[in-house]
């Protein structure tokens, strides 16, 4: 972690002397030709004449060596620097937050599993993809809660109070991610998903196999979380899948039987599913399934 906060740093100070150049560059230019004199009139004083600099205090503005606006904030501050540094987090964070929502979070299994549970269905697109990303993200931020509950009071709460610098913090912030993603993987049975990856990186290498999850690196467990993920996805929507194929099928059959070959079953068979799903109470029974699928 230390590798990657060096880079940040630096180029928060490269932004910071940018910054400082360009409002330097856009300041007015000094004009080079002098007006010309004005005739003195009479009873009132001359403004050709050349004022005593003792006459009038210094202009600060004057020297742009000893200006405040040119001047750099001390990023040797921990005040400057911090204020500099949330500013950059907050907008990584912001451009990120998708990716660390998808990669690293229960949000994968429950969409694709909602999404399968509507093809199944057969209402094409009800629910909206609104509604099933907004339960899946509702979803998502409680199963969450108690692994983003130990970042805030391990990690963020000691560097925001200034007791914790950003690499601890960085690497306390870890800490309760990667034993979500490692029971996950642990619970479905998916450990080979890992040694895939860990075989890609030391291949051509004399390196060893890590023998506990803790010599295995976050790059490497979050795209191997990701396929465990996916995995569990598809056997949970198989099993949703198979009631409503099974009615799909019934009711072919028995067109086919009438020679009712024109009518198309689905249409028929839309009102049986609805209706089975709705007595077994489906959407009780889909969300409380799929929160239990996770080990805490």
């Amino acid at each position: 972690m230390e590798s990657q906060a060096g880079p940040i740093r630096v180029g928060v100070f490269v932004m910071l002397l940018l910054i400082a150049a360009t409002a330097h560059g856009q300041s007015a230019p000094a004009r080079t030709n002098a007006p010309a004199a004005l005739p003195a009139l009479p009873g009132v004083p001359s403004i050709n004449q050349t004022a005593n600099p003792s006459d009038h205090p210094a202009n600060p503005l004057a020297n742009p060596l000893t200006s405040p606006l040119q001047q750099l904030p001390d990023l040797s501050s921990r005040e400057n620097f911090s204020a500099a540094m949330q500013i950059i987090i907050l907008l990584t964070v912001l451009s990120l937050a998708p990716a660390i929502l998808i990669m690293m979070t229960s949000f994968t299994r429950i969409i694709i599993v909602l999404s399968l549970l509507r093809q199944a269905l057969g209402t094409q697109q009800l629910p909206p993809n609104q509604i099933l990303v907004g339960l899946a993200l509702f979803m998502t931020f409680l199963i969450m809660g108690p692994t983003w509950q130990r970042v805030n009071n391990d990690a963020l709460q000691p560097y925001m109070n200034g007791t914790l610098d950003q690499p601890t913090a960085l690497q306390r912030a870890q800490t309760p991610l990667r034993q979500f993603m490692i029971n996950q993987i642990q619970a479905s049975g998916n450990e080979a998903d890992v040694l895939l990856f860990i075989d890609y990186m030391n291949r051509g290498t004399d390196a060893k196999d890590p023998q506990t999850y803790d010599e295995v690196g976050t790059m490497t467990l979050i795209p191997a979380f990701v396929l465990s993920e996916l995995k569990t996805a598809f056997l949970l929507g198989f099993k949703v899948y198979l009631p409503f194929l099974i009615i799909d099928m019934v009711i072919s059959s028995i067109l086919i039987s009438m020679s009712m070959m024109m009518l198309p079953p689905m249409m028929i068979s839309l009102p049986f599913k609805l209706l089975l799903f709705v007595l077994v109470d489906g959407w009780h029974l889909i969300t409380g399934s799929l929160m239990g699928s996770f080990s805490m």
